[in-house]
């Protein structure tokens, strides 16, 4: 199946295997008219509309028995503007293609999420992010936007613009699909430069302990706790001089293919047919990377394959709330006959100005749980979800939850800012589904 979500016999079906859709039609354009027209169509059909990307979201925030649009043919780079430090990219280009187009030009996106196989519209629309002291996610990198509203109109916006436009580009920029189609981003993009990364195990009681530290000292901290271990694995990116120092080709196969991929699916494979096997396995798992220090360009780095097929659920919680979360997610799993055999990421973001960003002015930190699929991940999601909200928690939009529109209004200060403009723009729900109907509410 590929590293995308994939369509046979006119079933739509997520790269996690969660979600399942039966379009009504597919529209492929090749360009921003064809796209407008093929919006216009569907509402003179009475079809709701729905662009998909990959399919790496596990909710069915893409999912539509309407008019599915597939935007890999808007793709690729428009424009690069070295003066102003931006590059125009169409929607649906993969952000693997973006980063190695970039780096061919000398140039790199400040920050990035781990997985690098979503469009740009897809991953923005979703609020993606990776980890950072100061810089935010792919969303809060974009300066421009252009997108084909419920009327069939192409608008482009940016912050600069009349008041409208500000609106829906501070908006539109985490729009979760709800306020249009995006057919073209801009991003700001800087001078390449190298990043070195030291990964060491470190226990988890010291990585809790000195938090706030690791989070100041370092550019770009994150960790992985092992469930049933007392163990973690921790990663410092930051900038560097110099010289490249990429990971040995074998040494990185060993890592990233044998141990990351290779073995650990196995491992998962044994947990899954034994579930009491799984605190043995984490224990081996937690162990099976040593320490290691590279240098080369950022999206070398930041970015690493993901062949292991899982289901997640992430959830932002303000950042000084991080240890406390985290200590009764330990808590609950250690006193519950819960067998966890993918480990917890936890990464942080600055506070951004984005109404749905999940660090939409606040400081945060990032709590994803995973579970290995086919395995029965309800109980454990159910559990952590209600840790989570006890501390007003926010999900990520592409990611596992259980929350309403009545719960988002309490977590996002503008939530109602948002629907005021989903309101103006879309006021027929041409751009509906079942997911924003639970989200954002009728």
């Amino acid at each position: 199946m590929g590293s995308t979500a994939s369509t046979r016999n006119g079933t739509w079906r997520n790269w996690g295997g969660t979600v399942l859709a039966h379009p009504a039609r597919e529209v492929t354009p090749a360009s921003v008219d064809e796209l407008a027209a093929a919006v216009r169509r569907a509402a003179e059909d009475g079809l709701p509309v729905k662009a998909v990307g990959t399919g790496h979201s596990f909710t069915s925030i893409a999912a539509t028995d309407g008019v599915q649009i597939r935007p890999h043919l808007l793709a690729g780079i428009r424009d690069i503007d070295r003066e102003a430090g931006t590059v125009t990219v169409g929607a649906g280009t993969p952000l693997k293609r973006l980063n190695t187009a970039l780096a061919r030009e000398g140039l790199s996106l400040t920050n990035m999420g781990d997985i690098m196989e979503q469009t740009v519209s897809g991953a923005t629309s979703t609020g993606t992010h990776g980890t950072g002291r100061d810089s935010a996610s792919l969303a809060a990198q974009i300066r421009g936007l252009e997108l084909v509203t419920a009327d069939g109109s192409v608008l482009t916006c940016s912050q600069e613009g009349t008041d409208e436009e500000r609106a829906v580009f501070a908006a539109a920029r985490i729009g979760l699909g709800a306020l249009g189609v995006v057919s073209a981003i801009t991003f700001a993009v800087e001078p390449v430069f190298l990043l070195t990364a030291r990964e060491e195990p470190m226990p988890l009681d010291r990585v809790l302990a000195e938090f706030d530290e690791l989070h100041a000292e370092n550019e770009h901290f994150e960790f992985y706790w092992f469930p049933h271990t007392g163990n973690t694995n921790t990663k410092r990116n930051n900038r560097s001089a110099g010289p490249e120092r990429p990971v040995h080709p074998v040494r990185g196969w060993i890592d990233d293919e044998f141990l990351s991929n290779g073995v650990f699916q196995a491992a998962n494979w044994v947990g899954r047919a034994a579930p009491a096997t799984v605190p043995a396995l984490a224990r081996v798992s937690s162990r099976a990377l040593s320490a290691r220090t590279y240098t080369d360009i950022p999206y070398k780095v930041f970015t690493s394959p993901r062949r292991v097929r899982f289901v997640e659920m992430e959830y932002a919680v303000p950042r000084e709330a991080l240890v406390d979360t985290l200590r009764e997610l330990k808590a609950m799993v250690d006193r519950s006959p819960l067998r966890v055999s993918f480990p917890v990421e936890v990464r942080t973001a600055p506070a951004d100005d984005i109404p749905l960003s999940t660090a939409s002015g606040r400081d945060t930190a990032y709590i994803a749980v995973h579970m290995f699929r086919g395995t029965p991940y309800q109980g454990y999601f159910t559990a952590a979800e209600r840790i989570f909200t006890a501390h007003e928690g926010r999900p990520h939009w592409g990611k596992i939850n259980t929350r309403d529109a009545s719960y988002f209004s309490r977590v996002y200060p503008r939530f109602a800012e948002f629907t005021a403009l989903r309101d103006r723009l879309d006021p027929e729900r041409l751009f509906r589904n079942d997911y924003l109907r639970r989200v954002l509410g009728t």
